[in-house]
This record gives structure tokens, sequence and C-alpha cells, in this order.
């Protein structure tokens, strides 16, 4: 097995269960609810379905990134033990948390010359980023060093394709990725958005059809389009508290093309925000992701 330290953060959405039984450390972004602020704990301090019920019952969301205070704490006590360490962040292009974690190595480095720490911007999100981490683990697991992986990870990060769609664009609109107008037309009309993540870690708006059904076979069409050995690949389901959905999306996908595995998880607060309930996200490896 590597002998390295695996870290992320929760932007990753992978679930607790497997971060507690892979011992994957972790960093925790935080958001806010209204007034209330939560560390996104990967579920511990508030159940995602919770979450949004407050956003069905129309409470206001923020987040904030992971400040480089709390990184060089725990890079500190691993190169205080010798150990090296590997972290996998959230796309830089959404939040600036990769930076702080850069500024955190500095100082810890600048304590402790010897210490061995990477930091791998995964310019993905969500399961995006989850099935990075995933890769990660295997790789560590297979005997790996820190530098093996992290060089497979930048080598690999942008073959990470990554289709989404919501239901409700009042979200979108809020962040600032669609007009009102186009939002309120949106919803008249009862379109739905398929976006992607390009090769900066910015979401991108890719097309649009109408209906919550024509937006799922949009992204089962693409997965079969568009994956690369699927009998080799986990592929990812992310959703906003619509579990019945991602099935689905996953039953459409298996009929078009064999797959090593479906691996569902719950997009967290901090992604959920931004996207809103109904969330509902594709990811599997690629020639490149670009639309």
């Amino acid at each position: 097995m590597g002998n390295f330290v695996l870290m992320t953060d929760s932007g990753c959405d992978l679930p607790l269960s497997y971060i507690e039984q892979h011992n994957i450390v972790t960093a925790s972004l935080t958001y806010a609810l209204d007034d209330d602020e939560y560390l996104d704990d990967f579920g511990r301090s508030q159940d995602h379905g919770s979450f949004y019920e407050a956003m069905r019952q129309g409470a206001k969301t923020r987040t904030s990134q992971t400040n480089a205070s709390a990184f060089i704490e725990v890079f500190r006590s691993i190169a205080a033990k010798g150990e090296q360490v590997l972290y996998v962040s959230l796309s830089s292009g959404l939040s600036g948390t990769y930076n702080s974690a850069l500024l955190a190595r500095q100082t810890v480095v600048e304590e402790y010359p010897g210490a061995s720490i990477s930091v791998v911007d995964s310019l993905s999100a969500s399961l995006g980023q989850g099935l990075l981490v995933r890769a990660a683990l295997d790789m560590r697991q297979a005997g790996h060093s820190r530098e093996e992986t992290t060089q497979w990870l930048e080598d690999n990060k942008l073959k990470m394709n990554h289709w989404f769609t919501v239901e409700d664009l009042e979200y979108l609109r809020r962040g600032g990725r669609i007009s009102n107008l186009k939002a309120a037309v949106g919803g008249i009309l009862n379109v739905k958005p398929v976006l992607n993540m390009d090769d900066t870690g910015h979401l991108s708006p890719v097309s649009k059809v109408r209906g919550r059904k024509k937006s799922i076979k949009a992204l089962a069409d693409l997965a079969a389009g568009r994956i690369l050995r699927p009998q080799e690949q986990i592929i990812g389901i992310s959703h906003g508290d619509c579990l019945d959905d991602a099935q689905q999306l996953a039953a459409l996908i298996q009929e078009k093309v064999t797959v090593k595995e479906v691996f569902i998880s719950q997009v967290g607060p901090v992604i959920g925000a931004h996207s809103g309930p109904g969330t509902l996200a594709l990811f599997f490896y690629g020639s490149d992701r670009n639309a």
C-alpha cells in the first residue's frame, strides 16, 4: 500500500460512510441557511434532506471556502509525524479553497522543509471530484507513491466529464449563471438546461430541452456517446434530493452501455446551495470534457 495520507474536501460529495470506511481526511467548507451557518461535514451537522427541505421552504443560501489556517493545522499535524499527504481540491473555478491550500502548504513547508505535500486542483466538483479521489485511493492501495498518484490525477482530471441538469432555474439565476429574464421565461416554458464543466473548472451551459424526462434522457445519451471503455468504469451520479431520478438515469444508461458500476450519492450543501433541489449530475471518463 502507498504510504501517503489522502485528503479531500466536502465539495467531493462522497458519502460519509465511504469517507469513514477509507479513512480519508477531509476539509469542510461552510454554508449558511438564512442566518444560520453550518459546516458541510458530509451530513454530520445537518442531514442533506433537511438542507434541501429548507431550500424548498425559501431559505437563502450562501457558501464560504475553507481558510488557510484550517489547512495549516491539518498539514502541520501530518508533517510533524513525518507522513506525506495528497490533497484533492474542489475546482479553483468554483472556490478559493485550492488557493487556501497552496498558501497553507507554503507555510508548512517553511516550518518543515522536508514535508511532502501535494495539492491537486481537481478542476472538478461533486462526484467528478469524488471519482478522482476514489482513483487516488485505488492507486494508493495498489502501492503507488504520492508522486505517481499526483501525476496520474494531473494527467487524467480533464478527462472527467461533468454533465448535469437542474429542476429549478432560480438557483442558477441567483448564482449569476443565467439572467433574470432567461430564468423567468425558462420557468414558464419548462426549459431544463444541460450544463457541463469546462477545462478551466467553470460551469458552462451547453443546451436546453423541454421537460424533466427529456433532460434525464439527454444525460443518458451523453454518457452513451462520450464514455470510454464503459465496462471498466465506475460512473457517478449525484442528486439534489431526487433519488428516483438518479435511479432512472442509471437505468437509462445501463440500457445503452454496460458499465462496471454506478455509484450514486447526494449533492452536498456546498454544491447544492448553488444548484438547488432536483439537481441531477453525471460523471464519467471520456477522451476529453469539452462540449
